[in-house]
């Protein structure tokens, strides 16, 4: 029995199947394509290490910066220094 188009059913259900097949694989690869544990697998600790270390260093840059720039005008002359406390004229 042939159809409007000139195909038989079992010719129908054979590319369908085909189709099938196609969208199957074609699934596969766009899962590995957005497997990104696998991507980053070997990669995850140099990653973390360095994100640490940049923190690390632009946090502690700028407030070693601040604090230097900032202590230049607090600078006093001392008078008397008992332990930790100091007394001092600021001009």
């Amino acid at each position: 029995m042939a159809t409007a188009n000139g195909r038989t059913a079992e010719q129908v259900r054979l590319d369908i199947e085909a189709e099938r097949e196609r969208l199957a694989n074609a699934l596969e690869d766009v899962r590995a394509g957005m497997d990104v544990n696998a991507k980053l697998k070997g990669k995850v600790p140099a990653a973390a290490a360095g994100a640490l270390a940049l923190g690390f260093v632009v946090s502690g840059g700028i407030g070693a910066t601040m604090r230097l720039l900032m202590r230049r005008s607090r600078e006093d002359r001392t008078k008397a220094r008992f332990g930790p406390f100091s007394f001092g004229d600021r001009d």
